[in-house]
C-alpha cells in the first residue's frame, strides 16, 4: 500500500471512530472536556519525542495523568468539571510549547503535533485507529442502552440501582483514545473538529439517537476522506482540510435542517428529543 492510499485509510477509520466516539461526546455534553483534552495531550506528545518513545503512548499517559487532575479540580467546593477542563485546557498546551522551546533541537517539527500530518501516518498509527474503532463499535453495540439511559436520565439510572461511575469511566476511555488516535493524523488543535461536528451534524438530520451513530461515523469518515482528497488536489495541509470538511458539513446539516422546517414538517431533531422524553417516561 503507497504512503496516499494509507493515508485515506488512516482519514477514513480516524473519522469514522471520532464519529461515533463524538456521539457520545456531544449527547454527554463533554465537547469542552474533549477540547481539553486535546490540547492537554500536547505536553505527553512533546515529551515523548524528547525521550524517543511512541508519541501515542506518550499522549496516552499524559490524557490519564489530565484526566486524574479533571477530576480533582472538579471535586473542588465552588469549582466544576468546565473549571477543570478550562484549566487543564491551557496550561497543558502552555507546557507543550514550553518543552517545545527548551528542546529547539527536537526531531519532530511542533506543527506536526498541531495540525497533524497524515501523510507520515504509519502502519502502526492504522492498525491502533482500527482496534480503537473495533472497540467502540463493541461496547456502544452491547452497552449502548445502559449508556444512553445514563446520559439522558441519570438519576432514574442510579434509582434503577445502576452504579454510573463504569459508563463515566468508559466514555473517558473512548474519548482518550479517540483524542491520541487521531493527533498524528489532525493534530491537537484540529482534533475536536472531527470529534464534534460530525456527530452535530447528525443530530441534526437524525430521528433518533440509533440514527445518530450511524450517522456520525459516517460523516466522519466523508470528512475524512473528502479532506485528504481536497489537500491534495489544493496543494494545502491534510488536517485543517478535513476540520473544514467536517465543519462544512455540519453547516451543510443546519441549513438541511432550516429548510424542512421552512417547509412546515417536524424537523429530525423534533423528533429526536421526542424519543429522548419517551425514554425518560419509560424509565
Amino acid at each position: 500500500m503507497g504512503y496516499f492510499e494509507q493515508a485515506l485509510l488512516a482519514a477514513v477509520l480516524i473519522g469514522a471512530v471520532s464519529g461515533l466516539v463524538g456521539t457520545l461526546v456531544v449527547l454527554r455534553q463533554r465537547t469542552f472536556f474533549a477540547q481539553a483534552l486535546t490540547h492537554a495531550t500536547f505536553p505527553g506528545a512533546v515529551g515523548a519525542a524528547i525521550l524517543g518513545v511512541s508519541i501515542p503512548l506518550g499522549a496516552a499517559l499524559a490524557s490519564v495523568i489530565i484526566v486524574g487532575v479533571m477530576t480533582m479540580i472538579g471535586r473542588v467546593k465552588r469549582q466544576g468539571n468546565q473549571v477543570a477542563s478550562g484549566i487543564l485546557l491551557t496550561a497543558g498546551f502552555a507546557l507543550g510549547v514550553l518543552l517545545q522551546g527548551l528542546n529547539p533541537s527536537l526531531p519532530v517539527k511542533v506543527d506536526s503535533y498541531l495540525v497533524g500530518s497524515i501523510l507520515t501516518v504509519t502502519e502502526r498509527d492504522v492498525t491502533l485507529v482500527a482496534v480503537v474503532l473495533v472497540f467502540a463499535v463493541l461496547a456502544i453495540v452491547f452497552l449502548g442502552k445502559q449508556i444512553m439511559f445514563s446520559t439522558f436520565d441519570v438519576n432514574g439510572f442510579r434509582a434503577a440501582g445502576y452504579r454510573e461511575w463504569p459508563i463515566e469511566l468508559l466514555t473517558l476511555v473512548l474519548i482518550t483514545a479517540t483524542v491520541v488516535t487521531a493527533m498524528p493524523a489532525v493534530g491537537a488543535i484540529l482534533a475536536i473538529a472531527l470529534i464534534a461536528a460530525p456527530a452535530a451534524a447528525a443530530r441534526l438530520v437524525s430521528r433518533t439517537t440509533t440514527q445518530m451513530f450511524v450517522i456520525a461515523p459516517l460523516l466522519g469518515a466523508l470528512s475524512g476522506l473528502a479532506g485528504v482528497l481536497f489537500s491534495r488536489s489544493l496543494d494545502v495541509a491534510a488536517g485543517p482540510a478535513i476540520a473544514l470538511t467536517a465543519a462544512a458539513l455540519f453547516l451543510l446539516a443546519l441549513l438541511l435542517r432550516r429548510l424542512v422546517r421552512a417547509g412546515g414538517g417536524p424537523g429530525p431533531a423534533d423528533a429526536n428529543r421526542r424519543s429522548r422524553t419517551s425514554l425518560r417516561l419509560k424509565s
